[in-house]
């Protein structure tokens, strides 16, 4: 099939592979505007775009998938269909209706359930045991559309977002792939969501990250985890920001208050609503991420520092 690949973060650079070296042809890809990244907030252009450059495809970056300049360029192609991983931008009724087979967009989640922007983070937020990732036919609603084929994933009690997502990713993959081929030999067809059982998950913001030390150790270290690696779990110490890496809940670790910090030789551990916590990384404003209690030592934390 004649294909418009659409996508923009590292996740989606598995599938634009996995589409490079399959029968069907890529004629164009689709991605962001370069956009400022790093300290010094340069124009850098997204994973997929220096990707899709280094495998000798026309990127195409419109500001907007409205502009009838581009809804003519997508005609033109003559896509049979536009797969979709994680692009960052609503797709118009105008240019759904372009492709032949339309636009078969891969989420990482087990639809109906967490709709949005990060159903990976939720689904570690709420402490799901399973997870997955599904293939389905874009419609105007948000993730609404029918679903073509799904595929289940574990959550390990340890997974941080950027691991599970890494995973999704790469078995996703081949998943849309098989959905690409089902739909040519025309033995594959999508079957409309479950009426029931739809949660959403929108973005995290860098607000919702903050952590809360008056809440239990479970719920502490699940929001670690769904934060890490973006937009990142923090904390207050000494009026200063400080990102936190995953921490794991030690109830053989003596009792302390929500936020009290306990330092020993090689370790720090932080009181919670229930048992402490061990941290793991550290990273203070401005400085590299260390071990927790490299950073103890080096701002001497007295008895009775809290976080928070």
């Amino acid at each position: 099939m004649r294909l418009v690949f659409a996508g923009t973060p590292q996740a989606a650079l598995p599938t634009l592979d996995a589409l490079a070296a399959s029968p069907h042809e890529i004629v164009a890809v689709l991605t962001r505007p370069d956009a400022p990244a790093g300290r010094g907030r340069r124009l850098s252009p997204s994973p997929v775009k220096s990707r899709a450059r280094d495998l000798g495809l026309d990127v195409w970056t419109p500001a907007t998938v409205r502009d009838p300049a581009f809804l003519a360029r997508l005609a033109a192609a003559a896509p049979d269909a536009c797969p979709v991983v994680a692009y960052g931008n609503l797709i118009p009724p105008a240019a759904l209706a372009i492709p032949v087979h339309g636009w078969i967009n891969l989420h990482f989640s087990l639809l109906p359930a967490w709709r949005g922007a990060a159903p990976v983070q939720h689904a570690i937020l709420a402490g799901d045991e399973i997870t997955g990732a599904s293939t389905f036919l874009l419609e105007a609603g948000l993730d609404t559309g029918p679903v073509f084929g799904t595929l289940t994933e574990a959550i390990r009690p340890a997974d941080t977002a950027g691991d599970l997502l890494g995973r999704l990713a790469v078995a996703g993959a081949g998943l849309l792939v098989a959905t690409l081929d089902g739909l040519e030999a025309g033995r594959l067809f999508a079957i409309p969501q479950a009426p029931n059982g739809a949660s959403v998950a929108p973005k995290i913001t860098v607000a919702q990250s903050e952590v809360a030390f008056a809440r239990p150790a479970f719920a502490i270290d699940r929001q670690i985890r769904a934060c890490t690696p973006a937009p990142g779990a923090w904390t207050r110490f000494r009026g200063e920001r400080v990102k936190l890496g995953p921490a794991a809940a030690d109830p053989a670790a003596e009792a302390l208050a929500p936020g009290e910090l306990r330092v020993t030789k090689s370790s720090v551990h932080v009181g919670s609503a229930t048992q402490p916590l061990r941290l793991g990384e550290v990273q203070a404003l401005g400085r590299r991420s260390m071990p927790a209690a490299d950073w103890a030592r080096g701002i001497r934390i007295e008895t009775g520092e809290r976080l928070g």
